[in-house]
């Protein structure tokens, strides 16, 4: 199911981060995310609701800038 709120996202085991692309382009890392998280928002119905519960505020962020429209680089 598409999410409202995340456009994408990627895991770096070995850095263990989380980094999300938001519907509104803007990009962050979540760092030190353990990757049964990431398996588990993988496996989530609701992407986002599973990001508001587990991620948000339990873990810091880096935040990445605004990833370009598609596209264009």
């Amino acid at each position: 199911m598409p999410s409202t709120v995340i456009r994408s996202y990627r895991y770096d085991r070995r850095r263990r981060a989380l980094d999300i692309v938001f519907q509104s382009r803007r990009r962050y890392t979540y760092l030190g995310v353990p990757e049964e998280t990431y398996d588990a928002m993988k496996a989530a119905f609701s992407k986002g609701e599973f990001f508001n519960r587990h991620i948000r505020d339990h873990f810091t962020f880096e935040r990445n800038g605004v990833e370009p429209p598609s596209g264009l680089s």
